[in-house]
């Protein structure tokens, strides 16, 4: 099997619409997703696994263990497994997601 490079910016674009992630493959158990956000808040969530949410343009506007982050393009946040947190009003750009 060959190497596969993927254009992100040109596949965040073509998303249908906000928050709907777009799985681009795994890495062992890990998944990766591509999502969009659009200034919409994201309901608060906790997962089995730790979370990896690299913003690649934009910032992402987090409520995470009682406190509010903003991360910003170029950084990344590993939020730990049963850790809520949740996306406030105000995140726009690109984001990757890495989950199992």
């Amino acid at each position: 099997m060959d190497a596969e490079v993927l254009d992100l910016n040109a596949l965040a674009a073509r998303l249908p619409e906000a928050w709907q992630s777009r799985l681009l493959g795994c890495v062992g158990e890990a998944r990766i997703k591509l999502v969009r956000m659009d200034q919409a808040p994201y309901a608060e969530e906790t997962h089995d696994c730790a979370e990896a949410l690299l913003v690649l343009d934009g910032e992402l506007r987090l409520h995470i263990g009682g406190a509010r982050r903003v991360v910003h393009a170029g950084e990344l946040c590993l939020v730990p497994a049963g850790v809520a947190h949740a996306v406030d009003a105000g995140s726009t750009g690109t984001l990757l997601i890495m989950d199992a």
